[in-house]
């Protein structure tokens, strides 16, 4: 009797292994995305200015006097950020590339706001002595920030919606997830907004950026 019951024992505990390998398991990948328009609320725009002259120093020297000039102009505006950008003096030879017969230098200023009234105000009066080499817009940090939120709650409620579609259609009792991944589809590509000459403040129109957000991920269709 004995013997008999720990044989039984013996083949229960041989036989699970077996019921384990014989279940099916059906994993599915699939991806779900959510996308929304968002207004351009950041204005960046870079000035300018080339200087020509005989002398190295002379070049420099009126270089920094219009970079300071610009910076002090652009403190007295509150709300717009304004930083040093490149400054280089280099010579400038001849045909021959042998004699000296100038010397050049070129620096620019960055601007940053989202104020683009303030902005273009600012640029205008910039104009006067540098150039308005450059300008976009884009979606400021923060608010990326939460459209990106927003928008990572409603890809993972649409990705879980679609998995009980997938598990109904597989003829699942439910589902559950193995694995999720979110891709916030990189940021934005700004918008490129072309120079103008034009010395009277500008009216600057932002425009829309597309942001998306992709989860993807494996489900194991229960049965």
């Amino acid at each position: 009797m004995k013997f008999r019951c720990v044989l039984l024992c013996a083949l229960s505990l041989l036989s699970l292994p077996v019921l384990a390998e014989n279940q099916r398991y059906d994993q599915v990948d699939f991806s779900s995305s959510v996308e929304q328009e968002v207004a351009n609320d950041l204005m960046t725009a870079t000035m300018s200015v080339e200087v020509n002259g005989a002398k190295a120093a002379d070049v420099a020297g009126q270089i920094n006097t219009t970079l300071n000039a610009a910076l002090r102009k652009a403190a007295a505006f509150s709300g717009i950020k304004a930083s040093s950008g490149n400054q280089r003096t280099y010579p400038v030879y001849g045909k021959s590339n042998r004699q000296l017969e100038s010397w050049r230098g070129h620096a620019e200023i960055r601007l940053e706001s989202r104020d683009f009234g303030k902005m273009g105000e600012l640029i205008a009066q910039l104009q006067q002595n540098m150039q308005l080499q450059g300008m976009q817009f884009s979606i400021s940090t923060e608010t990326r920030q939460q459209v990106e939120d927003a928008l990572i709650a409603k890809a993972i409620a649409a990705f879980k919606q679609r998995a009980k579609k997938v598990a109904a259609a597989m003829g699942g009792m439910g589902y559950k997830i193995t694995h999720i991944s979110i891709n916030n589809g990189g940021y934005p590509r700004p918008m490129l907004a072309m120079a103008k000459a034009a010395i009277p403040a500008p009216q600057f129109a932002g425009g829309e950026s597309t942001m998306t957000v992709q989860v993807s991920g494996t489900i194991q269709v229960v049965r």
